[in-house]
């Protein structure tokens, strides 16, 4: 296990929301092709509407660039 995976099961197992929106665009960051990229700016977008975090409009605009949500 990596030590980003540790540091992500340990924010979901302490309801660290904030954390994990960290965590997961970290892990987007590194991620080797653009599905998984997606997915993990997804998991980080969901979390961070989930507590009003400061980086929710730009994650969500990153993914209607990738094409993974659509415009309002």
């Amino acid at each position: 296990m990596s030590d980003l995976e540790a540091r992500l099961l340990a924010a979901h197992a302490h309801g660290d929301n904030a954390a994990m929106v960290e965590l997961y665009q970290e892990a987007a960051s590194t991620a080797p092709d653009p599905a998984e990229q997606a997915f993990f700016l997804t998991q980080a977008h969901v979390f961070a509407m989930e507590i009003a975090h400061p980086d929710a409009a730009a994650l969500r605009q990153t993914l209607v660039r990738m094409g993974r949500e659509t415009p309002l």
